[in-house]
């Protein structure tokens, strides 16, 4: 992850516990070792076992991964980091319409003609 990525990304991040003054223990990795090892799983498509020697443990990894799930964060961080992309390119932030697709396929001459046909008509 590149300077300029961290910078965007870090504001994001919940605060550890212990710098907040609200006890409990530092945490072993900072986060962006931990994004860092998500982003090379993701992009490799490589399962969490597979994760290479210099990057923390998988365990680890995917521990963070886990909490930072269940907490919304991931889900948080897709739909800022879309909002500053679609803002970059000059549009709204949230999209203001959605496009859904779907594509039949005519069944086969062998298929009895009472369930042939498109889905719409």
């Amino acid at each position: 992850m590149t300077d300029a990525e961290w910078a965007v990304v870090r504001p994001l991040l919940p605060v550890p516990a212990w710098l907040q003054g609200r006890g409990g223990q530092p945490e072993g990795y900072c986060h962006r070792q931990m994004i860092d090892a998500i982003r090379y799983l993701v992009a490799g498509g490589i399962s969490w076992r597979a994760m290479p020697a210099d990057f923390p443990a998988w365990a680890r990894v995917y521990a963070f991964f886990r909490r930072w799930r269940r907490h919304g964060l991931t889900a948080e961080f897709h739909d800022r980091l879309r909002g500053r992309v679609r803002e970059h390119e000059g549009r709204l932030a949230e999209p203001s319409a959605g496009i859904i697709d779907a594509q039949s396929v005519r069944a086969a001459a062998t298929v009895p003609a009472a369930s042939r046909g498109y889905d719409g008509g």
